[in-house]
């Protein structure tokens, strides 16, 4: 049993350590992107530059929230963890909507804008009076 536990508590970190190496790592890529751009590139990319900062951090934020999963529901359940682990979960899922809405421009249980704007013309060419 010790070994397992022992086998598990090193993947929650392999999890862990991999949510923050890709953070870092994808970070670091775009920044440096961003950056040999020139000045009239970083002012043209910075949007692009931003999407791939928040992409990278919701990434993390994803399998950071796997890992605690994975620790309060195998190694430390008791009902002061599984509280704990609620409250990270909700603010991880509210840093993720405000990334999602930020990168994405809507928020995540809505129609992309480009669904939108067909859906928009389809209902005015529709609607009474449009002709």
């Amino acid at each position: 049993m010790e070994l397992t536990r022992t086998w598990i508590e090193l993947a929650v970190t392999g999890i862990e350590a991999l949510a923050v190496f890709i953070m870092v790592v994808f970070i670091v890529v775009a920044t440096v992107r961003w950056l040999l751009s020139g000045i009239q590139g970083i002012r043209r990319t910075y949007h692009a530059y931003r999407d791939s900062v928040g992409q990278a951090i919701l990434i993390g934020l994803e399998l950071l929230v796997a890992a605690d999963i994975v620790r309060t529901v195998v190694l430390e359940l008791s009902m002061t963890n599984i509280a704990a682990l609620g409250a990270l979960v909700l603010v991880r899922t509210f840093l993720g909507w405000t990334l999602t809405v930020e990168i994405e421009e809507r928020w995540p249980w809505q129609k992309s804008k480009e669904l939108g704007a067909d859906d928009a013309k389809v209902s005015d060419s529709t609607s009474p009076g449009a002709g």
